[in-house]
């Protein structure tokens, strides 16, 4: 049934479920800006603008969802917005790593307590030992070139990486071993959670071991991509 504004010739209204393919455009195009200022294709002031910016937009695709579970989405939107402080943190390399760092852990504290909500912490041994696994093979091959003053807050992030990473792959198992209507949420929190480590390591690779060849692309690229599957994890509004 069409609406009265409908009937008179207005068109749809703009609900929040229409809108997010909206958002994920504007914010698929402000990345990309992001990225040619990052490599320096477009002018480098555009990332104070446009790297703040796209994540907020991420936050907004995520507002409207969720609303079946409430709990995990206040703190889906709790750790998007410590996302957001980490990116304009990091906007100064050398001043803003450390806070960064921190908004980044707290960030992913509030992921792994999301990823809890359908399913109790370390439900899935054998994901948790992967992912271990390989956070402690990326800080082996970086700790020479970690500086000894930054080694107990790196370490401490990785572990909530690894965390956060390995909660959501075994909230994805789990859903598929159930046959949960939710398994295709959970692959995309996995999916989000597998990317960020992959950003995250390309960083630290980039920042303590060797310089990257287009590092800003791959990094910020991967970034965003987890930033969104996370996003994309809570359920979407209905449209009415």
């Amino acid at each position: 049934m069409r609406t009265t504004n409908e009937a008179a010739g207005e068109g749809p209204r703009m609900t929040p479920a229409r809108a997010l393919p909206t958002l994920a455009g504007l914010a698929l195009a402000s990345g990309i800006g992001a990225i040619l200022a990052a490599l320096g294709t477009l002018p480098p002031s555009w990332l104070f603008v446009l790297k703040p910016l796209t994540t907020a937009l991420v936050i907004a695709y995520a507002w409207p969802r969720g609303a079946d579970a409430p709990k995990q989405r206040r703190l889906v939107l709790v750790g998007l917005v410590l996302s957001l402080a980490g990116d304009v943190a990091l906007l100064w390399p050398k001043e803003g790593f450390l806070p960064g760092l921190v908004a980044f852990l707290l960030a992913h504290l509030a992921y792994i307590a999301a990823f809890c909500v359908p399913l109790r912490l370390a439900a899935r041994p054998v994901v948790f030992a992967v992912y271990g696994g390989v956070a402690a093979l990326i800080l082996t091959q970086l700790w020479p070139g970690i500086p000894t003053a930054l080694r107990a807050p790196v370490v401490a992030y990785v572990v909530c990486l690894a965390t956060m990473a390995a909660q959501a792959g075994a909230w994805w198992r789990s859903s598929v071993a159930r046959g949960s209507a939710d398994a295709a949420f959970a692959r995309s929190a996995a999916l989000g959670g597998a990317l960020f480590m992959v950003s995250d390591s390309l960083l630290a690779i980039n920042k303590f071991a060797s310089a990257l060849p287009l590092a800003s692309l791959w990094i910020l690229a991967t970034y965003w991509v987890a930033q969104g599957c996370i996003a994309a994890a809570l359920r979407p509004a209905t449209s009415p």
